[in-house]
């Protein structure tokens, strides 16, 4: 698609080989980068993601997919920034293209971004499907998605579903992996922001991880 070709030629004008090499490593040499500070590649992206420039709602799957398929992480970072564009207009089916997302080139960085900016609206327009997806995510072995059923009501506040997040992080509860127990402790330090007193609550009932339960609390005074 040419908007996309224009797009990764502006990215390739602007390189810089000791940024990119900087920015490898950071993320553990799994991903090529043009070496484009976060700045820099937002007043690039900006006149492609302007509401004259954005192409119909119907072109975007191919968007994502087309830049997901890139080496370099920037185009990820623009592809998701593309999605975020159209969340007023989600679709139903636009869960499987955040799902891709989310499983393929998964890291943190992009992860993140998916869970709280297209999958917390997502469910916020289609609410009869949450439990859906997040048992399915839960039972699955990929702690990416898990991480998503964790984080998706990250920036809910008042609407967060206590009932819900519980189940999460009991379900979850005994996993060794960092990125779970960094994301328990990271929604529950969030909601304290909220409700200090159910964080308070629900950490002293539950056998969270150290971790988990360092985060959870960090902005709870002692």
């Amino acid at each position: 698609m040419k908007i996309i070709e224009r797009l990764i030629e502006q990215f390739q004008h602007h390189t810089n080989p000791d940024i990119a090499q900087q920015q490898k490593a950071y993320m553990r040499n799994q991903f090529e980068f043009f070496g484009l500070k976060s700045t820099l590649r937002k007043e690039i992206q900006k006149p492609f993601l302007s509401a004259k420039a954005l192409p119909p709602k119907s072109e975007l799957e191919a968007i994502v997919y087309q830049l997901w398929q890139q080496p370099q992480r920037e185009c990820q970072y623009a592809a998701q920034e593309f999605a975020n564009k159209y969340v007023k207009h989600i679709a139903v089916k636009d869960i499987e293209l955040y799902e891709h997302m989310v499983t393929h080139k998964s890291w943190w960085d992009t992860v993140d971004f998916i869970a709280n900016n297209l999958m917390g609206h997502y469910f916020k327009l289609h609410p009869e499907l949450r439990q859906v997806y997040i048992d399915k995510w839960l039972i699955s072995d990929n702690i990416w998605l898990q991480r998503c059923a964790i984080l998706f009501q990250l920036k809910y506040k008042d609407d967060l579903d206590t009932v819900l997040l519980a189940y999460i992080i009991n379900s979850l509860l005994g996993s060794k992996e960092f990125f779970i127990n960094k994301a328990i402790g990271w929604i529950l330090r969030e909601y304290s922001r909220t409700n200090p007193s159910w964080v308070i609550e629900f950490v002293a009932k539950t056998n969270l991880s150290p971790l988990s339960h360092k985060e959870a609390l960090r902005l709870i005074p002692k």
